[in-house]
């Protein structure tokens, strides 16, 4: 190959690898035939949707006043500087704490808030996942992922069942090239011998508020 072009090279090495597969055995088609929608009514959706975020130990407050039930969360959470965006709904901005919009705000400065306050595009109810794509009221990805503590308000309307339904509704913000944020509890991990750390990949701390 030395000495042909890029397009040379690479047919010789896509013919390579050709030769050395063409005795494997013909790998079928992968199966599609799984659920891509759920069925389950709106109150048991939203229990679903609890239960399972509350397996990742985190806290769930269903609820039809969800400015006050952020308010009680800071509050019982000792909270008094909290990051927002600075799109976030006015109705959901909470009185008692000094709320601080992040105008690119350096890693230091967000590690140094009490927590976070954001918003999310849609939550699935099979995994407990919630789904942030930079919408409004929901910030950068460093808003969410820096700050200890993570308060999440998502519309119970934004909740569905299976995870094809939850991929459906980012296609449009992947295909626009918007970041995308996939939360399923709190940050953590562990090591091999199953020892579990908590706060490396992002807020030790989630709270979801599904507002009714």
């Amino acid at each position: 190959m030395n000495g042909g072009s890029p397009v040379e090279a690479r047919e010789a090495i896509l013919a390579r690898i050709r030769a050395a597969v063409v005795d494997r055995p013909v790998i079928s088609p992968a199966q599609r035939d799984y659920r891509v929608s759920g069925s389950l009514p709106q109150d048991a959706l939203i229990e679903l949707f609890a239960a399972r975020v509350r397996d990742y130990e985190s806290t769930v407050i269903v609820t039809a006043d969800p400015v006050s039930a952020i308010a009680e969360v800071f509050a019982s959470e000792g909270a008094r500087r909290v990051g927002i965006a600075s799109d976030l709904d006015s109705r959901l901005r909470p009185v008692g704490v000094e709320l601080v919009e992040d105008d690119a705000l350096p890693p230091r400065e967000l590690d140094r808030l009490d927590g976070a306050l954001t918003t999310a595009l849609a939550g699935c109810a099979e995994t407990g996942t919630i789904a942030l794509d930079g919408g409004p009221g929901q910030g950068r990805r460093a808003l969410s992922l820096v700050p200890d503590l993570h308060v999440c308000v998502i519309e119970a309307v934004a909740v569905v069942e299976t995870l094809p339904e939850l991929i459906a509704r980012l296609e449009s913000s992947a295909r626009a090239g918007r970041p995308i944020v996939l939360v399923s509890g709190p940050s953590a991990t562990s090591d091999i011998e199953l020892s579990r750390v908590e706060g490396v990949h992002g807020p030790r701390r989630l709270v979801v508020v599904v507002a009714t």
